[in-house]
């Protein structure tokens, strides 16, 4: 019974969703099932703030390496979980002024908009800024021209990377004139400047390329949903010994 009621809800719940798409009675039933999806959401965060201060009060405890971090964490946590549900800096809202909670938590100026703005922001910023750094460094391992595909991906590379800058267009815009090559109407010259190739790549090659893995990545979530919805698939619930 552990195991064939979640099934059960699982499945019932999944196909009612899927079915709100095709048939209009399932609609006020998709709505309700999402309801409750947000109260167990809920209270799956009560859960996850639970387990987040468990697991930093341990490391604290016994003083693992990092545990300044994990002070920073909950010190952090707490600020603006307090914030947050508190409304601190929030001003009421016009139509319900008697109700001093009654306006928006992310209002412009309050405590909450402030720590998203002026810290949560520019930190994000500088986790992507120093992603840059990694990335270039992975970059440079893997166009190293060791054989055939890893020279025509670093030459590839290189074209794109060029014409998206000025540089691209600096070294090859001056000097390819808008001529077309032996008389042919169709070609010209300006169609081998580094930006004009850059677009072609982007255009002809990327994007059929990019499409096929979206489709390949829609059909791999088809069908690990359909595994879960049948009750293939029984992870999410799971070993079979804890069952």
């Amino acid at each position: 019974m552990k195991r064939t009621i979640p099934l059960l809800i699982s499945a019932v719940t999944g196909f009612v969703l899927i079915g709100t798409a095709f048939i209009p009675k399932f609609v006020d039933w998709g709505n309700t099932a999402m309801a409750w999806f947000n109260i167990l959401a809920a209270f799956a965060f009560i859960l996850g703030g639970g387990n987040l201060l468990k697991m930093q009060l341990q490391k604290i405890s016994a003083q693992q390496p990092g545990w300044g971090y994990a002070a920073v964490t909950l010190i952090a946590f707490f600020i603006t979980l307090f914030v947050g549900l508190f409304k601190v800096g929030v001003h009421p809202n016009l139509n319900a002024a008697e109700l001093p909670w009654s306006g928006d938590f992310l209002e412009e100026g309050s405590a909450f908009w402030w720590l998203f703005e002026y810290i949560f922001y520019p930190l994000s910023a500088t986790m992507f800024a120093l992603l840059a750094f990694y990335i270039s460094s992975a970059a440079f391992r893997a166009f190293r021209a060791k054989n055939t595909e890893a020279t025509i991906l670093l030459v590839i590379a290189v074209i794109v990377l060029l014409g998206r800058t000025y540089a691209g267009e600096w070294l090859t815009g001056s000097w390819l004139p808008e001529e077309p090559i032996l008389g042919f109407k169709e070609v010209y010259y300006s169609d081998f400047r580094l930006p004009h190739l850059s677009q072609i790549i982007m255009d002809v090659f990327t994007t059929p390329g990019m499409r096929a893995i979206t489709i390949g990545i829609a059909l791999g979530v088809a069908s690990t949903s359909l595994k879960v919805l049948l009750g293939v698939d029984r992870s999410y619930l799971g070993s079979d010994q804890e069952a």
